[in-house]
């Protein structure tokens, strides 16, 4: 059995430790007349999104520009978790993944569930944000998203997976307690 290819988190979704596992999915939004695609990189430790993308394709170039938005040190990642998508499933991601030694899951086939965590973020971007704006052109959506996830999302959103704190202030707890 190949070992990139099972389900290694299991849905162990509450993480004790910074970057030990995060999680990666897309979705769309329509912008205008045409679909776009959200790609987001969430840590579990903190519900905190730590990068992210938006473009027309939906491809493992979104997915590589979203990882390399991320600020913290990429070798630092334990775990990546996705769902079985082509996006994710390729020689580029797996490339970016062997350089900075970072292991892989992938949710088993078929099941939402094994990505629940990305999931309900998908639902709340959508119901808080992309639901309530009409955005006509790529520009505008983009800084509608970007706002969203880090003015609101990150720093005042609370979350009850992390005992009602938001992303930023559980961060900040870790890290004054470390």
């Amino acid at each position: 059995m190949n070992l990139k290819l099972i389900n290694v988190l299991n849905r162990e979704f509450d993480q004790q430790k910074e970057l030990t596992v995060v999680v990666s999915d897309l979705t769309y939004v329509r912008v205008g007349n045409r679909w776009h695609y959200i790609c987001l990189f969430v840590d579990l430790y903190n519900r905190e999104i730590i990068g992210h993308s938006a473009g027309p394709t939906k491809d493992a170039g979104l997915v590589y520009q979203a990882l390399s938005t991320i600020k913290a040190n990429l070798r630092q990642i334990q775990l990546f978790h996705t769902d079985r998508g082509n996006e994710f499933k390729n020689k580029t991601i797996d490339e970016a993944l062997d350089t900075f030694k970072i292991k892989r899951s992938l949710s088993m086939k078929g099941c939402p569930y094994d990505n629940a965590c990305i999931e309900s973020f998908h639902a709340s971007l959508k119901k808080e944000e992309v639901n309530l704006v009409n955005c006509f052109d790529y520009d505008g959506a983009r800084l509608a998203i970007f706002e969203y996830i880090e003015a609101w999302y990150n720093r005042k959103r609370i979350h009850s997976s992390i005992g009602y704190l938001t992303p930023q202030r559980c961060e900040d707890l870790a890290r004054k307690i470390a």
